[in-house]
């Protein structure tokens, strides 16, 4: 050009060469033939498949995201120039034309069948395009007929399907489709897990629900003609505890291995699922495993002090004693108050959860049960029935050791149960402790679910009323004696009035109360209110602190035994010494003539 003297003017210029990432290599745009799906027909079966309610999406809003791809969706190139994946199924018919150009290809399932479709379509010959007859001139006619006349060759192409294509295809070829037998065959897999097996979800990250999930169901409804999944659970990505997207170049990684290895991975297991929201990522604090784990210490140790309660039983006694299924209205009836309420407070959770579960709010479920079992299981009732546990190993008494039988049954019961509820959020510890438990069946991952129908269990309302009021009584008093500072180990004189069938309740649990509020045993009294006011009027030197709890319950704690007189008087007449010196203090300012 130069010579030609047609270049006007030469400026150097900047390029940016695109290259791989991993290989190094220069990436060029390279013009070539494709293969393309179209998709609309299948993208409105998905479309009305949400509308007509026959697939749902949890969370709802995801819909509009669903519709929005589908409605706008354009042909679907499916061909990758890879070494690896599925071949696509198309045959070439060699010689009738530049391969892979051609002109006639068949589409097929293997090779013998597109020899089949080929020959069927072309003949048993095919004959070759007009620009290869400038060749054939130069042969023989004997030769010239033998290649006119050539049989059919076919070459399968090259290319593979898209990734998203071949996983399109994963909720029933994994089950034995397309063959044809299986699916009129009651017994296949193809039956039983795909086109007839009740309720099916798919549980997947929001960010491929495009990607993957609109790709397997258009191919399912095109393929089979019937919707793959009935939910679809959109959970979100899993972040760090500052709510960052995991990555290497930040440096933010969470190896999952390293937490397992530190915490557990029934810890691990158990803060992604109750950390989840629909929909809303998840941040992966490892201070919250950390909680769980203990969550797992708590509930091991409290499996190993009811594991150690059964040794002396024989093993009749701890057949009998094996959870056989819920536990009925009639056997609640013969426990004792706090025996009964445990029970109801159990199957209440069985309620909550089970319903928590078919709504797919799982991280509220998880949550529920870890509060029962820490709050009202560890934290009351096992306290309750050691009392007890241990007083039928001091005494022979029939009525001591029935109650200690009762106490035993009930913390097998509840524990069999909750382990039946945590299962699948903690699935490790919860086998191991229901494999050393009395029960009955192989595994606990096929051990029936407490609640096995609609039906709703049994709830005693009045037992738990009863027990929230001993509950509340004992918070009072334990509040009452953080306030005077009274020694943690200082047992105290404690006045209780209730009225009626309460009362009754509290008395018969007199031994467990004294125990919660640390009080002495022949210093508990319950009574009246009457007769409980009659016996201070009567005692002047008892000066009792007045704590009431509810309606009908009221507490008296007598100021002998929660402070040494003589030390509180100093302690006060010296914080008063201060606070005059501080004339400043709100206090001080409210008592000056001029406030």
């Amino acid at each position: 050009m130069e010579k030609a003297g047609l270049v006007i003017e030469v400026k150097p210029h900047m390029q940016r060469v695109p290259r791989s990432q991993r290989g190094g290599e220069v990436i060029e745009p390279l013009v070539s033939t494709q293969w393309f799906v179209r998709t609309q027909g299948m993208a409105q079966k998905g479309i009305d498949a949400v509308r007509n309610g026959e697939m749902k999406i949890i969370p709802e809003r995801f819909e509009k995201t669903w519709f929005y791809w589908l409605e706008n969706i354009r042909d679907w190139c499916v061909s990758r120039q890879l070494w690896w994946g599925h071949r696509i199924p198309v045959w070439h018919v060699q010689g009738s034309g530049v391969f892979p150009v051609t002109t006639e290809y068949v589409v097929a399932r293997n090779e013998a069948e597109a020899y089949t479709k080929a020959k069927a379509k072309f003949g048993d010959a095919v004959k070759l395009q007009q620009e290869c007859v400038a060749n054939v001139l130069r042969m023989c006619c004997e030769c010239v007929a033998n290649v006119l006349l050539t049989s059919v060759k076919l070459k399968q192409d090259l290319d593979v399907l898209d990734t998203w294509f071949s996983s399109g295809l994963w909720p029933f070829s994994t089950v034995g489709w397309p063959n044809d037998e299986a699916a009129l065959d009651p017994s296949s897999d193809l039956v039983r897990f795909y086109k007839e097996y009740g309720s099916s979800c798919l549980e997947t990250g929001y960010d491929i629900l495009f990607f993957w999930v609109a790709r397997m169901v258009m191919l399912g409804t095109e393929l089979t003609g019937k919707v793959p999944f009935d939910v679809v659970y959109m959970h979100g990505l899993v972040r760090d505890a500052q709510g960052k997207k995991m990555s290497k170049t930040t440096g933010n990684v969470i190896d999952p291995l390293d937490v397992i290895g530190d915490y557990g991975t029934d810890a691990l297991r158990y803060t992604l699922v109750t950390g989840v929201t629909p929909g809303l990522d998840v941040p992966l604090d490892p201070k919250r495993v950390e909680a769980n784990r203990n969550f797992a210490n708590k509930l091991w140790n409290s499996a190993r002090f009811i594991l150690s309660n059964l040794q002396t039983l024989t093993e009749a006694e701890k057949a009998a004693i094996a959870v056989q299924g819920p536990m009925s209205k009639a056997e609640m009836d013969k426990l004792a108050m706090p025996e009964r309420y445990i029970v109801s407070k159990c199957h209440q959770l069985v309620a909550s959860v089970t319903q928590q579960l078919d709504d797919y709010t799982m991280g509220q479920a998880g949550d529920e049960i870890q509060t029962f079992l820490w709050d009202q299981f560890a934290d009351w009732y096992l306290e309750t029935s050691k009392v007890r546990i241990f007083a039928a190993q001091k005494s022979d008494d029939p009525e001591i050791q029935a109650a200690a039988a009762q106490a035993r049954r009930v913390l097998l019961y509840v524990l069999d149960t909750n382990l039946r509820l945590l299962h699948p959020f903690m699935p490790f510890i919860t086998e191991a402790i229901w494999q050393r438990l009395p029960h009955s069946g192989k595994s606990l991952v096929i051990a029936a679910w407490p609640q096995g129908d609609k039906t709703p269990l049994h709830v005693d309302t009045e037992a738990l009323a009863q027990y929230s009021a001993l509950q509340e009584l004992v918070r009072t008093i334990r509040n009452s004696r953080n306030e005077y500072k009274v020694e943690p180990g200082r047992k105290i004189q404690v006045l209780v009035a209730a009225e009626g069938t309460l009362g009754e309740a509290l008395g018969r649990e007199a031994a467990a109360l004294a125990s919660f509020c640390k009080a002495d045993p022949d210093q508990l009294l319950i009574r009246s209110l009457a007769d409980t006011r009659k016996a201070i009027e009567a005692n002047s030197a008892l000066q009792p602190v007045h704590l009431v709890v509810q309606d009908g319950l009221e507490a008296f704690l007598p100021m002998s035994g929660l402070v040494d007189l003589e030390k509180e008087l100093a302690r006060l007449s010296k914080q008063l010494g201060t606070l005059e010196k501080d004339g400043t203090h709100p206090i001080i300012r409210s008592l000056l003539p001029t406030y």
